[in-house]
Formats: C-alpha cells, structure tokens, sequence
C-alpha cells in the first residue's frame, strides 16, 4: 500500500538521492557534468519552484512529483521500485490536482511510451533543453 504525501524541505535530500538513481537509470543519453549540474540545482533552484508531493511505499519514499499549474513539472519513480504502479499512482493524483501537461526528453522512450499510455499526445518539441543542452524537448497535453 502507498500513500502520497506533500514534501517538506527536510525531504529533498532523500528526494535527490531518488532524482539522481531515477535518472542513472533512465536516462542513459546524459553526460556525467549534465546529471552533476542538474542535481546541483535540484535543491536551491528546482524544488523550492514547484509544489512537490512524494509516494511514500511501506514507510519509505519511493518516487515524486512537481507540479506547477496545470503542468507535471517533474516525475521521478526510485530505480528499485521502476515498473511497480507508482509511477501512474503520482500521474493519476497529479491528474486530479489538474494537471495536463508534461515535457519528456525525446531520447527517455520508456517516458515517453508511458505517458502516451497515460492519454498525453504531443503537441510540440524544442530542439534543446532549457539550459540549451542538445537533449530535444518534447511537449505534452491531455
């Protein structure tokens, strides 16, 4: 059973540990200095920006979400708790907080299929990152 939850600021230790882990083994297409700059914003710049709602699995934080407005800003599952549900659990719960839009890395195809599994269609793409990384964006809807 699992239950999500609103992160506090005492959670983002654990919730880099799991961005870093969930990223490791997903995202095979970035560089070691693009996982180090972003994990060094994750804390001062990325999760005080968003409303951060963590699933918490037998006690333990397995995964989360950032929100902001209608958009899924983030969504990590923890690498060892990958394909157990929990990942749809957080994009259902964001889904009925009113979201209906997300940005997936083109290259992240497990991402992808899943939210196109989710009922998102893409509606546009950029050919970089934010931070104009050669990583294409794509941009979902509902």
């Amino acid at each position: 059973m699992f239950e999500i939850i609103r992160c506090e600021k005492t959670d983002f230790d654990t919730l880099a540990g799991i961005w870093e882990r969930s990223v490791r083994a997903s995202h095979d297409f970035l560089t070691e200095d693009t996982i180090s700059e972003i994990r060094e914003r994750l804390i001062p710049d990325y999760f005080p920006n968003v409303a951060l709602f963590a699933i918490r699995c037998n006690g333990r934080i397995s995964g989360f979400a950032g929100l902001a407005g209608d958009c899924i800003e983030m969504l990590f599952i923890d690498a060892d708790a990958r394909g157990t549900g929990l990942g749809s659990a957080l994009i259902d719960f964001a889904i009925r907080q009113g979201a209906t839009r997300v940005d997936v890395n083109e290259q992240n195809a497990a991402a992808l299929k899943f939210y196109l599994g989710k009922g998102f269609e893409i509606t546009g793409r950029d050919a970089t990152d934010e931070a104009g990384r050669p990583y294409p964006i794509l941009h979902m809807s509902l």
